[in-house]
């Protein structure tokens, strides 16, 4: 290895030993490796499929300057990148020889990747959803707050949220980033989904947080039945677990939306998200 080198790394605790600092650095834009490697290093490597993930790491003398982590059969997820080291990436991975359906990353860094990757390999990049993520600053009750309350989903409730995590990963477009059933189990273990419900106890909404790593926690999945949007649940329990994880100790409360939404996005600012950065998703086709 040279001084200035991508290499591949298959084994999650060297990964964590010689990149996690580099993570922890920037919280919020390493949220995503933050989240998924945490659910890697606590649930086993088998969490998001059957193939083993693995990663990667990009040194400058002799200090991490980005990383790469891949959980198949999912996109390839990338730090910021200059473009040059995402010419020098699309390089490596394409000598890799492992297939590539598509890439995520702050918006900069993937469009210069994805534009190496066609000029190398031949493959036509194409735009799959575009993303903001956003940082909670003044936490703002949304009004007027619905009936009901908030509650913190238990055993009881594993087969709704089996059901609606399969609702919620068909809603955005995506296959499921892990089994639901061992979606559920993790959730339900740390207290990581809560309900609105409504007065009769009926749950109405839900919305989930990730686990606390390196102090920032993630509010993901945020989840109403079509046919009960528009009425103030999903803003009043989004509300309810972002005051959770900033009362648990939570540096940075984060979230992600889909630009193509505009009415989540304008309610996350509601309850007082700011922006912090634009993420894209491309899928790789030939």
């Amino acid at each position: 290895m040279g001084s200035d080198d991508w290499y591949r790394i298959d084994d999650l605790g060297v990964f964590l030993s010689r990149a996690g600092d580099f993570l922890r650095s920037r919280p919020a834009p390493h949220t995503l490796a933050l989240t998924v490697t945490e659910q890697l290093r606590t649930r086993g490597t088998g969490v998001y499929g059957d193939e083993a993930p693995y990663f990667g790491v990009l040194e400058r003398r002799g200090a991490v300057r980005a990383v790469y982590f891949r959980t198949p059969p999912h996109r390839l997820n990338v730090t910021s990148l200059t473009p040059e080291e995402a010419g020098a990436l699309a390089a490596h991975l394409a000598a890799d020889g492992r297939p590539l359906p598509g890439v995520s990353g702050e918006r900069a860094s993937v469009g210069e990747l994805a534009r190496a990757w066609e000029r190398r390999t031949g493959a036509r990049a194409a735009v799959r959803q575009r993303q903001r993520l956003y940082r909670l600053d003044t936490l703002t009750a949304p009004g007027p707050v619905p009936k009901g309350r908030a509650r913190v989903a238990g055993e009881a409730d594993r087969e709704q949220l089996v059901c609606w995590y399969g609702e919620f990963m068909a809603a955005v477009g995506e296959g499921a980033g892990q089994r639901a059933e061992g979606w559920a189990d993790a959730r339900i273990s740390y207290g990581g989904v809560t309900f609105w419900e409504g007065t009769d106890g009926t749950p109405l909404a839900m919305a989930g947080a990730t686990p606390m790593v390196a102090g920032q926690v993630r509010v993901a999945p945020v989840y109403t039945p079509a046919e009960l949007r528009g009425r103030g649940y999903a803003g009043a329990v989004t509300a309810e677990v972002s005051r959770a994880a900033r009362a648990a100790g939570a540096d940075e409360v984060l979230l992600f939306t889909d630009l193509g939404n505009p009415t989540s996005n304008a309610l996350y600012q509601r309850i007082g998200y700011r922006p912090v950065a634009d993420f894209d998703l491309y899928d790789f086709q030939w």
